[in-house]
């Protein structure tokens, strides 16, 4: 029997026992997406828990005990503590869910959900962006709904990357070991105590992984590791970083995430029947399900179609170029051991990975994926064409529009990504009629009710919200000089000038040429004669952050940090170095208009505008991607289609601008006597009606349900 070890008791000796359910609530993550269960490590010091960067775990740590004591001494903090802790403890022994009544019949197991990033917390940074954030608000989502899930990733000792910028706008990397022992992330241990190590098997050389988890909610994660003693030198550095360039390294990471994390399920004696693999970075894992029912006495036909039956596949990309693909002299010599068990030839193996009319790329891992699993999705309408389209040829024997490719919209964890404060309000004028809004949130008739809300009220909150932005902005660059790490042209670039009466727009993504970080500055002119206008300004803050081997998007990055410290655009361009989970919080709340440019068609969904609607912050955006849906001329701003003109950048800035000048910058300052933009506000409320319900991961959990795991779930394979 293997013993999962929650926490290290001893490290919180200090705790009195009166409170010490704040310890096991540290170490389960669902007291970050609870905006009570936060305020009691919040109240216990203010600025302790800013010190730590909102890491209860951390904080707990190393509170002063005096602290701990007036909390217990405290009648009011006790009474609260009693009332979160009761919730916490009822939600995870809860048997009753959404799920039971949504499936009739008992399920003996659960689905593995593999995925390469999840976007959980900032003190577990295994994300690079918007992939990692929809699998962690899958797996919060399911845990909400009661979905049997399992997550398996990597347990990255560096994360994605740590971001300075230098006086020259540069970005550099820098590594920084993550502090396991002062992040919510335990180790899994065996009978006899020690880290449980497992082998992935059949690989040539041996590889080994040890096992770690995170708790999130009612989900369990499972997070692989490389760096350990049992390993050869080259395979300790596979879970260093997430997204490594060389090329045999990211395929031994695939190979350690897929056949590996498969192994370490069923090492655990952790009953799964399905798996869900979100993006073909796992899709190994579907081998070694064949090499299990090879061993159990199945043709191989027979096999695969058993592992079809019980298969999910979600594809992301619509760019052929952004999918992984391995060459077969640097695949086949991995593989030599593990395909005779598998009792497959080299020929038939690469047939599975092969890209029709493009043999010379090699072993296609999206192509594999797309044949090897019975149930594949893209994740937006649009996208659901353009990859029936991109992968027609994998069946040509039926029309484009038959393609078995379906669509489900992301969505994003409200509770997550609305903030406490308007989650307040919105209980105000909401709970009254419907107390349970927030377990009905993707119900359209629910959010009606914000036009029961006060047009002062909601602009006063909003309000508070780019103020704390700023705040955030300004707090983080103090910080920085305190140390001696800043430049005073940094401060510059980065928001110390920044007012928060000015209409500011927000551009937060990866730095990647396709999404144009720059196109806003396409006719420098009219962006600064709409900037410096003495009447009604605008100022734009950017974030984000270009991949370590993306030069090309460095270099976009770098002519946007330059424009910054121009004072020619009069202090009123920003951007937010080192962009996470936490400064995204404050971004998505605290902007007025989130503006999204990418290139067409190469946005499959997006989610940060999501986010950013469901708080009030309206969407400038190009119609790709979920605006597409999105989009009812109510409720933002939408420009471009897919049919491209001679010059697509020129015309696209063009509509950015006219929509500026004519519509946007007059609506936001149009102002009635008690100075608050009520036009403006309807707006605000009309996206958030139409936004919440449609586009939260309650809406895209239970369609993955209803769609495909009721269809997978049964006998393990």
């Amino acid at each position: 029997m293997i013993a999962v070890h929650e926490i290290d008791r001893e490290r919180f000796a200090h705790i009195p026992e009166r409170v010490s359910g704040l310890v096991d609530l540290a170490y389960n993550l669902w007291w970050s997406w609870h905006p009570a269960a936060k305020m009691l490590f919040k109240q216990l010091n203010r600025q302790a828990w800013k010190e730590s960067i909102h890491n209860p775990v951390k904080m707990l740590q190393h509170i002063p005990p005096e602290y701990l004591e007036a909390a217990c001494a405290d009648p009011g903090y006790l009474h609260r503590y009693d009332i979160i802790i009761d919730r916490f403890r009822r939600y995870m022994d809860s048997r009753v869910s959404w799920y039971g009544d949504a499936i009739s019949g008992e399920q003996s197991s659960a689905i593995a959900y593999f995925s390469a990033e999840y976007g959980l917390q900032h003190s577990l940074p295994f994300f690079a962006g918007g992939l990692g954030f929809l699998a962690g608000d899958h797996l919060k989502e399911c845990s909400d709904l009661g979905v049997p899930i399992i997550g398996v990733g990597f347990m990255y000792a560096q994360g994605y990357l740590d971001q300075d910028i230098s006086t020259d706008g540069w970005q550099e990397s820098i590594e920084e070991l993550i502090d396991r022992d002062a992040a919510p992330i335990t180790r899994v241990l065996g009978g006899d105590g020690s880290q449980v190590v497992v082998q992935v098997p059949l690989i040539d050389p041996p590889m080994y992984v040890a096992v770690w988890k995170v708790q999130v909610g009612r989900v369990p994660l499972f997070l692989l590791d490389t760096d350990i003693d049992r390993n050869r030198p080259e395979y300790r550095t596979i879970s260093h970083r997430l997204y490594i360039g060389d090329r045999e390294q990211r395929l031994r990471q695939e190979i350690v995430l897929g056949i590996g994390g498969w192994r370490v399920l069923r090492h655990l004696g952790i009953a799964v029947s399905a798996i869900h693999l979100n993006e073909g970075h796992p899709a190994f894992a579907l081998l070694e399900l064949i090499r299990e029912a090879r061993e159990a006495g199945m043709e191989r036909e027979e096999a695969m179609k058993v592992v079809r039956n019980r298969t999910v596949f979600t594809t992301h990309s619509p760019v052929p170029a952004a999918i992984d693909t391995f060459p077969a002299d640097l695949i086949e010599p991995y593989f030599r051991s593990y395909l005779r068990a598998v009792g497959m030839g080299n020929a038939d193996f690469f047939a599975l990975g092969e890209r029709p009319g493009y043999r010379d790329e090699g072993f296609n891992m999206t192509a594999f994926a797309l044949r090897a699993t019975g149930h594949h999705n893209a994740v937006s309408q649009k996208h659901g064409s353009v990859a029936r389209q991109m992968w027609r040829e994998l069946w040509p024997e039926i029309p484009e529009d038959f393609v078995p490719i379906d669509s489900i919209t992301n969505g994003v964890h409200l509770p997550t990504w609305l903030n406490a404060r308007m989650e307040r309000l919105y209980s105000k004028y909401t709970g009254g009629t419907c107390p349970y809004w927030k377990q009905e949130h993707d119900n359209p008739a629910v959010w009606a009710l914000i036009d029961e809300i006060p047009d002062g009220e909601l602009w006063e909150q909003h309000t508070w919200l780019k103020n704390k932005l700023f705040n955030r902005i300004k707090e983080r660059k103090r910080m920085k000089w305190a140390e001696g790490l800043d430049d005073p042209l940094n401060l510059v670039a980065e928001g110390l000038m920044l007012d928060p009466t000015v209409l500011t727009l927000g551009f937060a993504r990866r730095f990647s040429a396709y999404k144009r970080a720059d196109l806003i500055f396409y006719d420098r002119e009219r962006l600064k004669a709409l900037l410096n206008n003495p009447l009604r300004p605008v100022q734009v803050v950017f974030a984000g952050k270009a991949h370590p081997d993306d030069t090309e998007g460095k270099r976009i990055l770098q002519s946007i940090y330059r424009c910054a410290q121009d004072p020619s655009f009069g202090g009123r361009i920003a951007f937010l170095e080192d962009y996470g989970e936490q400064s995204a919080q404050y971004m998505v709340h605290g902007v007025d208009v989130w503006l999204n440019n990418p290139l067409p068609p190469w946005e499959a969904c997006g989610t940060s505008g999501m986010k950013a609607a469901m708080t009030g912050v309206l969407n400038l955006s190009i119609l790709d991607g979920w605006w597409i849906e999105g989009y009812n001329g109510r409720n933002g701003w939408a420009f471009g289609d897919h049919s491209p003109p001679v010059n697509r950048d020129a015309a696209d800035a063009a509509a950015i601008y006219d929509l500026l000048e004519k519509e946007i910058v007059p609506l936001y300052y149009r102002r009635a006597l008690d100075n608050i933009p009520h036009e403006w506000v309807a707006m605000m409320k009309a996206s958030i009606k139409s936004i919440a319900p449609a586009f939260c991961s309650r809406r895209m959990v239970k369609e993955y349900v209803q769609r495909y795991y009721r269809h997978v779930l049964g006998t393990p394979p």
